[in-house]
């Protein structure tokens, strides 16, 4: 009973594990203003389960996950959330766009601080827009590390 719940469990939690990404947003200039985070996004695929880590010191700048119409007038109401930790991470849990400001001062209206995105549901086999990130260039080697993994628990579960 304990293999056929490992094998349950690595079914539902391996496939995230292997296949998600986790977006530094600006790379190594991080969270800040007067950065074009239209250019770092461009060419990204955001899937369902990535993470966009936010980093900034903290203190200075926040994260306010807004709507669209927030997002184009740098407003932080409505908001789904506000993050200052400095080191922010969210989870992308559901396909669709979203936005991001900082609500310190001037900071998205003129300093640029906002970043939209657009993120897929996990999608497995061909598609027109398939990934040219590097990082997804590993994403076959994964399944195949995946689809090793349940074999390999599927062998245990029928030896036992």
């Amino acid at each position: 009973m304990a293999h056929k719940l490992a094998l349950l469990l690595a079914v539902a939690v391996l496939p995230a594990i292997v296949l998600a990404t986790d977006y530094v947003v600006g790379d190594d200039k991080g969270w800040t203003i007067n950065f074009d985070y239209n250019a770092w996004a461009q060419g990204k695929e955001f899937m369902v389960g990535d993470t966009l880590t936010f980093n900034y010191p903290k203190g200075v700048h926040n994260v306010v996950k807004v709507n669209g119409t927030a997002f184009e007038n740098c407003i932080k109401e409505p908001n789904n959330g506000i993050t200052d930790s400095g080191s922010d991470k969210i989870t992308l849990a559901t396909p669709g766009n979203k936005w991001y400001i900082c609500a310190f001062g001037q900071h998205c209206a003129t300093g640029g601080q906002k970043l939209m995105i657009t993120v897929s549901d996990m999608v497995m086999g061909p598609s027109a827009n398939a990934p040219s990130s590097s990082t997804r260039t590993n994403m076959a080697k994964g399944l195949d590390i995946f689809l090793g993994a349940i074999l390999a628990l599927a062998l245990l579960v029928v030896n036992n």
